[in-house]
């Protein structure tokens, strides 16, 4: 009787702990995509848009569509076990709009609200191109919650561009825009470990 009820303990704190792993992982996810929604609320058309030559081959606007692509490309991808980075939409109304990037960065911020813990954790495949000299796809195992973990971390990435296109457009953007969060917790103990 003891084991069986010890038993029953562990499942309910490990169905607590993953339950606490979503919530980490979606609140993360969409702390990501409000920083997106807080650049496109400030942006005029024109800014967006703009190249910045020779320090830029992309717009502000090329970049946010990169981002929405891969996170397209994960919510398709979720219902089918298969992700394929190379579905694009370039040159689409979402790289030329900011009205239309925000359109959709809440659509995956509510597709995102959806996410069950069993989906995080499935087992799915993921198609991608790895070669630059020619045409080579890789397919690999993974998890719904591995490739958002890294659709945030290919986000912020782009943001820190976009942030440096904003400089150039003599944009202020928020201190923390395009930080990573690991450089973020690096400042944060800099900042403890250094007080003024």
């Amino acid at each position: 009787m003891i084991k069986m009820k010890t038993f029953n303990i562990f499942i309910e704190l490990n169905a607590i702990k993953q339950v606490q792993v979503r919530n980490t992982m979606i609140s993360s996810q969409l702390e990501i995509l409000r920083q997106a929604k807080d650049y496109l609320n400030t942006i005029s058309i024109t800014q967006y848009n703009e190249i910045i030559s020779p320090n830029f081959m992309s717009s502000a606007g090329a970049h946010i569509r990169h981002i929405i692509d891969h996170y397209q490309a994960i919510m398709i991808g979720s219902h089918q076990n298969f992700i394929n980075y190379d579905v694009r939409n370039r040159d689409s109304k979402i790289e030329h709009s900011p009205i239309a990037a925000l359109s959709k960065i809440t659509e995956i911020s509510q597709w995102l609200q959806n996410i069950s813990n069993e989906k995080l954790s499935a087992t799915m495949t993921l198609s991608t191109e790895v070669s630059v000299s020619s045409c080579h796809v890789a397919t690999v195992k993974t998890t719904l919650a591995r490739e958002l973990v890294f659709a945030a971390s290919h986000a912020v990435h782009h943001f820190a561009m976009i942030a440096q296109i904003a400089l150039l457009q003599h944009q202020s953007l928020p201190q923390h825009f395009g930080l990573a969060p690991a450089t973020a917790t690096y400042l944060r103990h800099q900042s403890n470990a250094n007080p003024l």
